[in-house]
């Protein structure tokens, strides 16, 4: 799929400093940003939703684990 990106001059030149420093193409340093952040954001989002969840599991069953329970369940537990 191809993609245009219009970016300012400034970070243009950012980008292609950057690339002949690193001895990539522009266009990989600007895919490898671009792949770094939606990975950044997919974790973010999935990191949300889980305490999300947790969250309305909490307010349903009104369980919880005291800080001393983990800590005894992990050592616990064999490797």
């Amino acid at each position: 799929m191809a993609t245009s990106l219009k970016i300012d001059d400034a970070l243009k030149s950012r980008v292609q400093h950057l690339a002949a420093q690193r001895r990539r193409s522009a266009h990989w340093i600007m895919l490898e940003a671009i792949q770094q952040y939606v990975e950044r954001e997919e974790a973010r989002e999935s990191f949300t939703q889980e305490a999300l969840a947790s969250w309305a599991a909490y307010k349903e069953t009104g369980r919880t684990l005291s800080g001393q329970d983990v800590r005894t369940s992990v050592s616990s537990t064999p490797p």
